[in-house]
């Protein structure tokens, strides 16, 4: 009996493009750069991890002469770059230290590496919970454009979770905005938080719209946190720093509520950035009563100046500044005509609000003091 399997190109291919941007990565370990397959009698178990984020997924074996299960190392990207060029069903043919590779009128072999050389994966995964993956990927559109690359505080780069009985709260903050995302529909009876890295955020999320599957469980193992789907396991160490206390500047206590068209005020804001050419330059806003008077002046460039009318507003008469692409940012990820947005003081943040029966979303931005601005 020969040690062979078959797999459909389209379903390996997919796994192993998800697994690139793990087996790519630059390690301390060489065997990293490999990735780990596990054959069995209907399913082929593939793994790659980079350390810190780590990937298990399962596709079907359409038939298989295995003796028992069969398991062997290849680099990630290599096989990567053949299956993509192959077609239909794609036979492994495993003999000693080798593997030998059929699809229509293609053969070609691989040497394998040694399974031992690879790093354990995490094992007794304890689920929590379970959210739609739509609620999931909108939270994460929400929020995480907001999470820096290098920030030097290290807690500012990830991405806070948090679930207790009132509900789940995804936070970011890049020390000059914050969004924070939240739906009662996701609970558990005690609070938890995790501070998840930016890296982790972004594949997570291109996994979950690549898997398209409707309910992702959100669990734990060996102090990482796991997302997994009806055919992967995605794992992610977890930031050690302390998150900031953030609620405290996400009270609206005290402040006036107003609200204006999305469409208008971001035609106004990139105008605005428009003029800044690469400057760190910022706008005035005044408000008074129905009317926001926007006021842009870079003397290398150009002048703006424009008036936008309040769709709703308190009696507040305030002038304050802001550097136009930070709130531009935000109103990007809000889908409502019509904005309404929060003021108390220029010392104090512009927050943004919306709220559909699925998730609230918060978005501040806040001031420029006088003492950063660029002389105008």
């Amino acid at each position: 009996m020969s040690n062979s399997f078959s797999v459909d190109q389209k379903s390996l291919n997919t796994v192993l493009a998800a697994m690139q941007p793990i087996c790519n990565r630059r390690t301390t370990l060489e065997s990293t750069a490999a990735i780990f397959f596990l054959a069995r009698h209907k399913e082929l178990i593939l793994k790659s991890t980079d350390l810190e984020i780590s990937l298990q997924y399962s596709c079907p074996i359409e038939q298989s002469d295995l003796a028992g299960d069969c398991a062997f190392l290849l680099s990630g990207k290599r096989i990567f770059d053949l299956v993509k060029e192959l077609d239909g069903e794609i036979k492994f043919t495993i003999d000693n230290n080798m593997v030998s590779i059929q699809a229509c009128a293609a053969r070609l072999s691989l040497n394998l590496r040694e399974i031992q050389d690879f790093p354990s994966f995490p094992e007794r995964i304890e689920n929590l919970m379970h959210l739609e993956s739509r609620l999931l990927l909108d939270m994460l559109e929400k929020v995480a454009f907001v999470i820096p690359q290098n920030n030097s505080n290290p807690a500012l780069n990830g991405l806070l979770l948090e679930i207790s009985p009132s509900g789940l709260k995804m936070t970011a903050t890049d020390g000059h905005c914050l969004a924070q995302a939240s739906s009662e529909s996701c609970k558990l009876a005690q609070n938890n938080s995790w501070l998840l890295p930016r890296r982790a955020i972004f594949e997570l999320k291109k996994l979950v719209e690549t898997a398209n599957d409707g309910i992702i469980f959100l669990g734990t193992c060996d102090k990482q946190l796991v997302f997994s789907g009806e055919s992967f396991n995605f794992f992610s160490k977890l930031l050690v720093d302390s998150f900031p206390e953030y609620k405290p500047i996400l009270s609206k206590e005290g402040f006036q509520k107003s609200a204006i068209k999305r469409a208008d005020f971001m035609k106004t804001l990139k105008r605005s950035a428009c003029l800044l050419s690469g400057q760190f330059i910022a706008a005035k806003f005044d408000f008074h009563d129905s009317e926001l008077n926007v006021l842009m002046n870079n003397k290398e460039v150009g002048s703006l100046q424009e008036v936008l009318q309040l769709t709703e507003h308190g009696d507040q008469k305030l002038g304050i500044r802001f550097y136009a692409p930070y709130i531009l940012n935000g109103l990007q990820v809000f889908s409502e005509p019509e904005v309404k947005f929060y003021l108390k003081s220029s010392a104090q943040p512009i927050i943004f609000e919306s709220r559909d029966e699925r998730l609230q979303y918060l978005y501040l931005a806040m001031p420029v003091s006088p003492d950063s601005i660029q002389a105008q």
